[in-house]
């Protein structure tokens, strides 16, 4: 958890700042998350998405992390896939688009964030439960098919060792369903021009304390990538998975 001299430092100067944001911005955010949010335009924004975005955003330089996205992401309805690397990667995607989450069940669990991602319109999973799986493919279908956006990490989670791991078709099937394009996203953490790998969770560490290893730690960037969207009309899930993983593969590789 120690990381170098300024580890107290920054417990102390981000705890206060993750405090003020959970004090002053979560309740405001919260009341945004409905349909009256939604009807309040904002730009090119509902309300909801515009608090949600803030939000997220705020947490993101709360925890040191500056994020540079490159590319847009594409107009709904439309599957993102990006590979796993930290619980921040939901406050990364969150900063810049509102979407319906899959995640695992444990998520809806963790304090503030599983709340906001249930409100979000996160769709929580138990793994290895076939009756959980049929009902969240259902439910991503349902929400592609009313025009809406929903990202899930195919990896599985968040697995150990570099680099992007291989993606499971399984949860393609909604795409393919509802006629929706594919689109992957690239997600890297880098500091003083390396991989930061210190950003995802080590061996049996709890949520607590990966939190608080990661509110101590030193500042990094996170390069977001919205790679160039697949067509899924009438593909297999397989390839869509498979073609889903190399595109990130290739552009997270071509950073190392």
């Amino acid at each position: 958890m120690w990381s170098d001299v300024f580890t107290p430092l920054r417990l102390i100067f981000r705890g206060t700042g993750f405090s003020l944001l959970f004090l002053l911005g979560t309740l405001p955010t919260v009341l945004c998350l409905n349909r009256a949010g939604r009807a309040v335009r904002i730009g090119e924004r509902g309300l909801d998405e515009f608090m949600l975005n803030a939000w997220a955003a705020t947490m993101c330089r709360v925890f040191g992390v500056r994020v540079k996205p490159e590319g847009g992401v594409q107009a709904p309805p439309v599957l993102v896939v990006a590979n796993h690397i930290s619980w921040l990667d939901i406050m990364i995607l969150y900063s810049i688009a509102q979407t319906g989450f899959v995640s695992k069940a444990e998520v809806a669990r963790w304090p503030v964030i599983g709340f906001l991602a249930g409100l979000a319109g996160t769709v929580f999973h138990q793994r290895g439960s076939h009756d959980s799986a049929g009902a969240v493919a259902a439910a991503m279908t349902r929400r592609l098919n009313e025009g809406g956006r929903v990202a899930i990490f195919p990896e599985g989670g968040i697995r150990p060792g570099p680099g992007v791991k291989v993606f499971h078709a399984r949860l393609f099937r909604a795409a393919v369903d509802a006629g929706c394009p594919v689109q992957p996203v690239m997600i890297r953490y880098v500091r003083d021009g390396t991989l930061d790998e210190g950003m995802t969770f080590k061996e049996d560490e709890s949520f607590m304390v990966n939190f608080l290893r990661l509110l101590g730690r030193p500042a990094c960037d996170c390069q977001l990538q919205f790679l160039e969207p697949i067509p899924a009309a009438g593909k297999p899930r397989r390839d869509l998975a498979a073609a889903a993983h190399d595109a990130v593969s290739a552009a997270f590789d071509a950073g190392v």
